[in-house]
């Protein structure tokens, strides 16, 4: 009887096991599945191909670069809309020259690609090209919901901002919600890019502990070398994270070597925040089809769970 309770306990254990790591797959699959992706294309005919890599109706970000005039912005957008995705342009209040160049922009958005939604951030240029010297002063213009914007992204910082003191932030990020009530605008937050899950979740500790329920996309690097993702790590600002992708030593072999952000997911899936988070926003650092290839692989659940902490392996 006592071996028979034995085989019992270590079937109705395994059976856990199994459930529970069913459970976490699932999880991760439902990121991925919930995720919008960024473009940077100048070309627009790479774009015709986007309707074969992700499912109709998924959010793609358009970036706006510096040195790019805003009507190549909208004829991303309008192509995108064209082959079935929904158009999240970026509205970068800096490198507006104008009110009349915000609303021309804002104008085309809305008429020629039919956008109701839209990542507002202040920029990288240095010096503000026009009156707005951040998001949150083109947000109190009132142009976006002039212009049936009404569901509004910003910006969040996993590890800080480089150049903007954490009480700072909280400060904008405090006025920015109180706008978004007065303005009857939906407003929700996109994080900065970040290569350890730990960072990710105490960060959204401490936005909840403020009472910030705002939904979160979660910010992750797509698919890439080790060399193209400290390059990008570099430029952005990235901080601790950054320090850690290079931890075990940079050869030149290692810097060639694929890093995908398995881990990262992993960890966020397993600590049962997944089920707070809006989904997963893929930063594809130039290779937009490789990231969307990762994407699909995982919202159909093709990887296989690794080790506590080793994240998982994409299957096929």
């Amino acid at each position: 009887m006592l071996e028979r309770d034995g085989i019992i306990e270590l079937r109705e254990g395994f059976n856990a096991v199994s459930t529970a790591q069913a459970s976490l797959q699932e999880s991760i699959a439902a990121l991925a599945r919930r995720a919008s992706v960024e473009t940077s294309t100048r070309n627009l005919a790479d774009i015709d191909s986007y309707s074969s890599l992700l499912p109709a109706g998924t959010d793609v970000f358009v970036t706006w670069l510096p040195g790019m005039p805003y009507h190549h912005a909208v004829s991303v957008a309008k192509r995108l809309r064209h082959v079935g995705m929904n158009p999240v342009p970026h509205v970068a209040a800096r490198m507006l020259a104008s009110r009349e160049a915000a609303t021309d922009f804002l104008g085309r958005l809305r008429g020629e690609a039919q956008v109701t939604r839209a990542l507002v951030i202040s920029g990288d240029a240095a010096v503000p090209v026009g009156p707005y010297d951040s998001s949150l002063s083109l947000l109190e213009t009132g142009l976006l919901q002039e212009h049936g914007i009404r569901s509004v992204g910003i910006a969040g910082y996993p590890e800080g901002h480089p150049r903007i003191p954490a009480a700072k932030l909280q400060d904008v990020l405090d006025a920015k919600i109180s706008w978004a009530s007065r303005s009857g605008s939906d407003l929700f937050i996109v994080s900065q890019f970040c290569f350890e899950g730990h960072a990710i979740l105490d960060w959204l500790k401490q936005l909840r502990s403020r009472g910030v329920s705002l939904p979160v996309r979660v910010g992750v690097a797509g698919p890439a070398t080790v060399r193209a993702l400290i390059h990008y790590g570099m430029r952005c600002g990235i901080g601790n994270s950054l320090r850690a992708l290079g931890s075990h030593g940079i050869s030149l072999t290692r810097l060639l070597v694929q890093h995908g952000p398995e881990q990262v997911v992993h960890r966020i899936a397993q600590s049962g925040a997944g089920s707070g988070i809006a989904g997963l926003h893929l930063f594809p650092f130039g290779n937009f089809a490789q990231s969307a290839r990762w994407l699909e692989a995982v919202r159909a659940g093709r990887f296989q769970l690794g080790e506590p902490g080793a994240g998982f392996v994409l299957q096929g």
